[in-house]
């Protein structure tokens, strides 16, 4: 009975840290921009387990997760994509992917973490993406004020 409640407990903290699945975080970095933050492991891992248990919704209850697309993929499960996303075969894994002006960036973390780890993980992650979208923000401005320019000089000849 006492496991009983304790699996019903885990589970209810797990949702409120924002798991969510792979097609979800997906969605979510689709439509937001956000970075994709996957921990790839199984429920045989003693590691993967940890994280997964305690130190990520010690992460979620410090409001971090809210600002990536978060996802589990278990290895046993979704062994498929498990392969497609991993490095090597050792788990856990925390990947962070963001969407860049030249492509995907993958950033990785392999085996057992501690929140603290893991918070500062993604904000290194964060703070790249936010540098990157200052250096896209001048060469935006500069692309508007070009065809600005454009525009009057073209009107000046008619």
């Amino acid at each position: 009975m006492m496991s009983l409640t304790l699996s019903a407990m885990l589970h209810v903290s797990l949702l409120s840290t924002g798991m969510n699945s792979y097609a979800e975080a997906h969605k979510v970095h689709s439509e937001t921009g956000q970075p994709m933050v996957i921990l790839v492991g199984a429920e045989w891992c003693p590691a993967c387990v940890q994280m997964k248990n305690s130190a990520i919704p010690q992460v979620a209850r410090r409001g971090l997760l809210k600002k990536v697309a978060f996802a589990t993929v278990n290895t046993d499960q979704q062994g498929s994509l498990a392969r497609k996303l991993m490095k090597g075969g050792s788990i856990p894994q925390l990947i962070m992917y963001r969407k860049t002006r030249s492509g995907w960036s993958r950033r990785l973390l392999v085996g057992k973490q501690s929140p603290e780890q893991i918070e500062a993980f993604i904000n290194q992650g964060l703070e790249a993406q936010q540098a990157e979208s200052q250096l896209a923000e001048p060469a935006a401005a500069s692309t508007v004020k070009q065809a600005s320019q454009r525009d009057a000089n073209d009107s000046s000849i008619n």
